[in-house]
């Protein structure tokens, strides 16, 4: 369970920084807006997959990782043409700070997927 901990702390670190510098370039109040949504739904959907990832790894730790990586494009698609333009998000910053955390906080998540086991 430490690995989780570790895994949220470290997302929400990497998204949070990478908010900070993201703001320099997307700097009116609709695409703060944006990149606020986005830091959530990213947060939210790195611990499910994370977690599923951490299950699936008993059995075969691929497609613990693949179920992770398909839910993440289901995510960003109806983020794009679902909750974006619902919430009249600017899609240039919700979809670029979207991919931008999912990105960052992938390249944590093989390091503790094998931690504490």
């Amino acid at each position: 369970m430490k690995a989780g901990a570790y895994f949220a702390a470290a997302t929400a670190g990497l998204i949070a920084l990478s908010w900070l510098l993201l703001r320099l370039g997307f700097n009116s109040p609709a695409d703060g807006k944006a990149l606020l949504m986005s830091a959530a739904v990213a947060w939210v959907v790195q611990i499910a997959t994370f977690t599923i990832a951490r299950r699936a790894a008993h059995r075969n730790l691929m497609v613990g990782w693949a179920i992770g990586t398909v839910l993440r494009v289901i995510v960003l698609v109806l983020y794009a043409f679902l909750v974006a333009p619902a919430f009249g998000l600017p899609r240039s910053a919700a979809l670029v700070s979207l991919v931008t955390f999912f990105f960052l906080s992938m390249l944590v998540e093989p390091l503790l997927l094998a931690h504490d086991r």
